[in-house]
């Protein structure tokens, strides 16, 4: 996707050729036209898969998910990485680690939320590891529902994240594919 790759080489910043920054546009403030046209293009690259429910992980996932959600006209559901006193209800349940964040987190959905028998697509704003991913997975499979796909806005694809989930039989669509880093700077996968 041409116009995230744009914003990503203007505004993003590689820290220690290791972690991308994209906090002017993605995940802390967000650019309402740019998820209007990440909404629109993940919904097209599914549109055939008969998607009935997306699920996403808390925070950052949560507004390219609800655009895409919009798009699709389907119900969306985010996991929560603490669960609330108000969750009194069977929950659930998964461990996830954030690579960013460095910790493992319990991320839980309330099963009234994840009713059986759907067919779920899963989306996220990085895939590095795979491990929200595959904490999702578990939570949508755990319902009985299936994963027919999972859309990630930004893919650090020199990391095992794709190959983890392409291993297990996953369908991954990547707006943006960064192959390394280097020099502080984004090398993209041309696709």
């Amino acid at each position: 996707m041409e116009l995230l790759k744009k914003r990503i080489m203007e505004e993003g910043i590689v820290l220690n050729n290791r972690v991308l920054k994209v906090d002017s546009f993605l995940n802390h403030q967000i650019d309402p036209k740019l998820f209007v046209a990440i909404g629109k293009e993940i919904a097209a690259r599914f549109k055939d898969k008969g998607i009935q429910r997306i699920v996403t992980i808390e925070a950052s996932g949560i507004a390219v998910a609800l655009q895409v959600a919009i798009e699709m006209d389907v119900p969306l559901v985010f996991a929560r990485k603490k669960k609330s006193i108000l969750m009194t209800d069977d929950v659930y349940h998964s461990v996830v680690y954030s690579y960013t964040k460095e910790e493992n987190y319990d991320v839980t959905i309330s099963k009234k939320f994840l009713p059986q028998g759907e067919k779920v697509l899963i989306i996220d704003d990085f895939l590095a590891s795979g491990e929200a991913a595959m904490g999702l997975v578990k939570l949508v499979e755990s319902a009985g529902d299936t994963v027919e796909g999972i859309a990630i806005v930004i893919e650090k694809s020199f990391q095992p994240g794709r190959e983890r989930l392409e291993r297990a039989g996953y369908d991954v669509q990547s707006l943006v594919r960064i192959a390394k880093f280097e020099d502080d700077h984004c090398v993209f996968i041309d696709e």
